[in-house]
C-alpha cells in the first residue's frame, strides 16, 4: 500500500513554508476526496486501498521535481542573505568569491590535449579558444557549486517538503541491522544486474557510516533479460534455508558468476549441507518466494535495478553513495521521525 503526502498546495506554498518551525498538519487520506463519481466520494484512502502503488512513480517524479526547485530557492536564499550580510549585490558577491578560486586559464598544452579527445574535423586553432571558454564555465560551476555548498554547511535547513512513500512488507525479508533501526533502506535488485553490483560495496560502507542507526532490507527483481538472476535469487534464499543468507548473498555480488555450477560451488565453500541445497535450488523451492518480491515490485512499478526505499521514499536507480548517503542522512535529521524508525514495517498476519 502506498500512503501519499497531501499536495494540493501550489509549489510556492511549498516554498513558504520551507523554512517554517514545524510543518502544518496534512488531511488524512480518509478525508481527502480525490474524485467524485454521481456523487460518491472517492478518498485518497479508498483509491489507494484498490489501487496500490498506481500512482507512485508520478507522486515520486513530482516530489523529485519539487525537491529541484526547492533546493534551487534555497541556494538563492543563502546567496542573497550572504550578499546583505557583506553588503554587496549577489554578482559581486559571487564574483569575489568565485573569480578566486579559478585557476589561470589552461595551458595550451592542456587544450590540445582536450582537442584531441574531441570528435570535430574543426582546426585546433580554430577551436581553442571555444575550449578554453568551455574549460573556464565548467571551472566556474565547480566553485561556484563549492562556494554554495559552503554556505549550505553554514547554515541549518529543515526541508519540509514531504515525499510519498511506499508501506512495503517486510515479511520473511532478510533484514541486516536492527530492524527497530530510526532508518530502513529496502534495495530491490538483481544479482546479475552490473549496476547493482556496482552499488553492493557502497552498501557495506554505508552500513560503516551509520551503524546501529541503519538496517538493509534486499527484495529479489530478477529481470527477464539476465539469463541466470532468477536462479541466483533462488539459491540465497536456499542458503537462508541453512542460516547463512547474507554470506551468500555477498558472495552472489562479489563474485558475479552465477551459473548453476558455480551457484553449488558457492554453497560448499560456505560450509552448507551441499545435497540439501541442490536439492532445495534443483527444485525450484524458494521460486515462490522469489514471485513475492517480483509482484510487488510490479505493484510499485519499480522502473529498474538497483532501486531503493530509504523510510518508504523511493530513489532512481542512478543514485549514488553520496546520494543514498545524503538521503539517509535527512531522515536522520528530520525533526518528526521517531526512534522505532519512520518505515511502517507490514508484517501480515501468518
Amino acid at each position: 500500500m502506498i500512503r501519499y503526502p497531501f499536495i494540493t498546495a501550489i509549489l510556492s506554498s511549498m516554498l513558504c513554508s520551507a523554512f517554517a518551525e514545524s510543518p502544518k498538519k496534512s488531511p488524512s487520506d480518509d478525508t481527502v476526496v480525490l474524485v467524485e463519481i454521481d456523487g460518491a466520494r472517492i478518498s485518497a484512502a479508498e483509491f489507494n486501498h484498490k489501487k496500490p502503488g498506481a500512482l507512485f512513480q508520478a507522486q515520486s517524479a513530482l516530489y523529485e521535481t519539487q525537491r529541484k526547485a526547492l533546493d534551487a530557492f534555497v541556494d538563492e536564499y543563502l546567496v542573497e542573505r550572504q550578499a546583505r550580510k557583506e553588503n554587496v549585490t549577489t554578482e559581486e558577491l559571487l564574483k569575489r568569491h568565485i573569480e578566486s578560486a579559478i585557476e589561470k586559464d589552461p595551458s595550451e598544452e592542456v587544450l590540445k590535449v582536450y582537442y584531441e579527445g574531441v570528435d570535430s574535423n574543426e582546426p585546433f586553432e580554430t577551436a581553442k579558444g571555444k575550449i578554453r571558454e568551455y574549460i573556464r564555465q565548467r571551472r566556474i560551476a565547480k566553485a561556484k557549486a563549492a562556494y554554495v555548498q559552503s554556505l549550505r554547511s553554514q547554515a541549518k535547513i529543515a526541508m519540509r517538503l514531504e515525499p510519498p512513500r511506499a508501506e512495503i512488507s517486510l515479511k520473511q525479508t532478510p533484514i541486516r541491522g536492527a530492524k527497530n533501526a530510526p532508518v530502513t533502506v529496502i534495495e530491490f535488485a538483481d544479482y546479475e544486474c552490473p549496476y547493482c553490483q556496482v552499488v553492493h560495496p557502497h552498501l557495506a560502507k554505508l552500513r560503516g557510516d551509520f551503524g546501529d542507526k541503519l538496517a538493509l532490507a534486499f527484495k529479489d527483481l530478477p529481470l527477464p533479460n539476465h539469463a541466470n538472476a532468477q536462479k541466483a535469487a533462488e539459491a540465497a534464499h536456499c542458503a537462508g534455508a541453512q542460516g547463512k543468507y547474507w554470506e551468500y548473498h555477498d558472495q552472489l555480488f562479489e563474485k558475479k558468476q552465477l551459473d548453476i555450477a558455480k551457484l553449488k560451488e558457492y554453497a560448499r565453500g560456505l560450509n552448507l549441507n551441499g545435497d540439501a541445497f541442490d536439492k532445495c535450488l534443483d527444485s525450484g523451492a524458494q521460486a515462490a518466494r522469489v514471485k513475492i518480491d517480483l509482484a510487488e515490485a510490479q505493484e510499485i512499478s519499480i522502473p529498474g535495478t538497483p532501486a531503493f526505499f530509504i523510510n518508504g521514499r523511493f530513489l532512481s536507480t542512478a543514485a549514488s553513495y553520496e546520494v543514498l548517503r545524503n538521503a539517509i542522512q535527512e531522515e536522520l535529521d528530520r525533526s518528526s521521525a521517531p526512534t522505532t524508525g519512520m518505515l511502517r514495517q507490514v508484517m501480515e498476519k501468518k
